[in-house]
């Protein structure tokens, strides 16, 4: 199954909730500006020694259209990218960035739409001389990302979905929804109640 659009339409609230907490990225790597869209795509991953930028320029331009470029830096003193890696990559299909470092020109970023999650800004740029691999496996955001495991990330953080699972994950997430869709909040505020006394009993709470 290579569509991954139907991912767009899942909030990572949802997909955390089947997946458990070792597939959601820290608190750190979050949008840098409000109202950011909901990006979802294929991770085409890149790493970079802290202060140094080059592979993720000699990403945008290898990348495939759709992609999410997914970075491992764990550097916040220089910035990985700026407005122009940002337009050149939009221009180029990547459908986003999710760094776990800092970028700058995050004004012309917003203004373009193109999104970015990461750790920050910061004016600085890194230097370009360290060579790495790309598409390996690489650590963002203390979640493993592997090339071609889909991303989804929003206002409510970052999930990585594996890419053996992404057809199962997407069925279940769809039901998932699609059940809470039916539920109304009378019925839900019910089941709860239920359930919270239940667990109360359980463990000996008196009012």
């Amino acid at each position: 199954m290579n569509d991954t659009g139907g991912f767009t339409s899942i909030p990572t609230t949802t997909l955390a909730d089947l997946l458990g907490r070792e597939q959601v990225m820290d608190i750190g790597i979050r949008p840098l500006w409000p109202a950011t869209p909901r990006l979802a795509g294929p991770a085409f991953t890149v790493r970079c020694p802290p202060g140094d930028n080059l592979m993720l320029h000699a990403a945008i331009h290898r990348a495939e259209p759709g992609s999410v470029i997914v970075v491992e830096s764990g550097d916040v003193d220089y910035a990985l990218a700026g407005g122009n890696v940002c337009a050149v990559a939009q221009r180029r299909g990547v459908s986003g960035f999710v760094l776990d470092g800092v970028i700058r020109d995050v004004a012309e970023a917003r203004e373009i739409g193109f999104p970015v999650f990461a750790r920050g800004v910061i004016p600085i740029p890194g230097t370009k001389s360290a060579v790495e691999p790309l598409n390996l496996p690489v650590r963002c955001g203390g979640v493993q990302v592997g090339p071609g495991d889909i991303v989804v990330a929003d206002e409510e953080g970052v999930v990585v979905v594996p890419g053996t699972r992404q057809e199962e994950l997407l069925l279940a997430a769809q039901a998932k929804l699609a059940k809470e869709a039916d539920e109304s909040l009378d019925a839900w505020e019910a089941a709860h109640r239920t359930r919270i006394n239940k667990i109360l009993s359980e463990r000996g709470f008196e009012e």
